[in-house]
């Protein structure tokens, strides 16, 4: 089980009480939770009692995270009790597995890169031998009270009341296993694009290879000089296994050009910089060019967006090390005065920062009502914070404190400075967390 803070643990609502009714979840996951759950509790006795403190809206607010879910039990005691659902967690080995096995299968990926969770996800962990939902004996509860049972009825609610959550967002069940769904995203993307560089997404012998090798040289390959044949050191030809490209010997490169003689008065480069930024440009077009390449082989789920003039601007000036090019581009753009502002919104949050910095949109009632619901809930003493809502803005009166609601379902922390919101952090999923955080800072 995971103790102490986590970043990536996740904050939601408690749930009201619910007057009969079904009290496992209805979607495929939830089921399935539920099905695993009771599986390794057998004795229905405790599962009985779990079902109705499920129902009966005694449990606060529930915190799910890396190897954990837990939530506070109110059941008439002067102060409320923790109970704890630990899972062990996967280590980076298994995440490795699984990803191969999930990339073996095209449907499971498109699923997973449109951020659902596919059913036949269990599929490919169970070929790498590893389980998802909980095994016999995996379910750790602990709870504050005195009951005699093991599991007691609130660790029983605790798991029912985890597959409501499993209803809404499934991906959940990957952050209780120790991933959250964009650190999963990255990592399957990184298998997916290794194995478009290596070849290794085709079978390492298909069946026929040798005569489509064949007809691709023009026919049996013979030493250098024959028809047909490949020189050593020599460029791949289309429909050259890439084992045998990459098994031939390195052609030595030519000799580099000389360098040019510095300028003897002494004058600074044309660009004004010490030294011009090739490094950075070079990196720079690796990156673009490792998104289009994942887009391509589709592994993104849209391709990059180019930037305009000013966008780039902003970029260069948040990400470029030399403290003397901002100075530059103040200089020469036409919005001087926004520049500043604008770079801190890119570094904390890149383009889609700037974009909340600069756009102001209203967000659907459902994603209002969430928010709201989670900003005001589980505040002991003092109460929750006065919020003024307008658009995607969430301002805490009276303390110079923001929250922005990006298109991208983040929450953007801002402050006042001197009359002016400026960027104050790294954006959050969970609107809590976001707000907990910035009242920390």
């Amino acid at each position: 089980m995971s103790d102490g803070h986590d970043d990536r643990a996740r904050g939601f609502a408690a749930f009201p009480p619910r007057k009969g009714g079904r009290v496992r979840g209805r979607s495929w996951w939830s089921q399935a939770w539920v099905e695993s759950m009771e599986d390794g509790w057998p004795e229905e006795e405790p599962l009985k009692k779990g079902r109705t403190v499920a129902r009966s809206g005694r449990l606060g607010p529930l915190t799910v995270g890396p190897g954990r879910v837990a939530a506070e039990v109110y059941d008439g005691a002067d102060e409320p009790y923790p109970v704890v659902l630990g899972l062990p967690e996967l280590d980076d080995e298994q995440w490795d597995a699984l990803w191969e096995r999930t990339a073996d299968r095209p449907v499971v990926t498109e699923a997973l890169l449109a951020g659902e969770l596919p059913p036949d996800l269990l599929e490919a962990a169970e070929d790498a031998r590893l389980g998802l939902l909980p095994g016999y004996g995996e379910l750790d509860p602990e709870c504050g009270c005195d009951e005699p049972d093991h599991p007691c009825a609130h660790a029983v609610a605790l798991g029912y009341q985890f597959s409501w959550l499993l209803d809404e967002e499934p991906a959940l069940l990957l952050l209780v296993r120790g991933r959250d769904l964009p650190a999963a995203l990255e990592e399957l993307k990184s298998v997916l694009l290794l194995r478009a560089m290596t070849g290794d997404a085709e079978d390492d012998d298909p069946e026929g290879e040798d005569e489509e090798d064949e007809e691709a040289t023009g026919g049996d390959a013979g030493p250098a000089g024959e028809e047909g044949a490949v020189p050593a050191g020599g460029p791949a030809v289309a429909g050259t296994p890439a084992s045998e490209a990459y098994a031939r010997p390195a052609v030595p490169l030519p000799e580099l050009p000389p360098l040019p003689e510095p300028a003897e008065d002494g004058t600074e480069p044309v660009t004004g910089i010490e030294a011009d930024p090739l490094e950075r440009l070079v990196a720079d077009a690796a990156v673009r060019a490792r998104e289009l390449l994942a887009y391509t082989l589709g592994a993104g789920t849209e391709p990059p967006r180019p930037l305009d003039r000013w966008q780039d601007t902003v970029r260069i000036a948040a990400t470029h090390p030399d403290p003397r090019v901002p100075a530059r581009l103040r200089d020469a753009c036409d919005r001087p005065d926004e520049l500043d502002r604008a770079a801190e919104a890119w570094r904390w949050g890149g383009a889609a920062g700037l974009t909340v910095l600069e756009e102001v949109w209203r967000p659907e009632g459902a994603d209002v009502t969430r928010a709201r619901t989670a900003l005001t809930t589980g505040w002991e003493d003092e109460g929750p914070p006065e919020l003024v809502v307008r658009d995607n803005h969430w301002t805490l009166s009276g303390r110079g404190l923001q929250l922005r609601y990006g298109r991208d379902g983040r929450w953007y922390p801002y402050r006042d400075r001197s009359g002016t919101w400026w960027p104050a952090g790294p954006p959050a999923h969970d609107a809590a967390l976001a707000l907990a955080e910035l009242l920390d800072g």
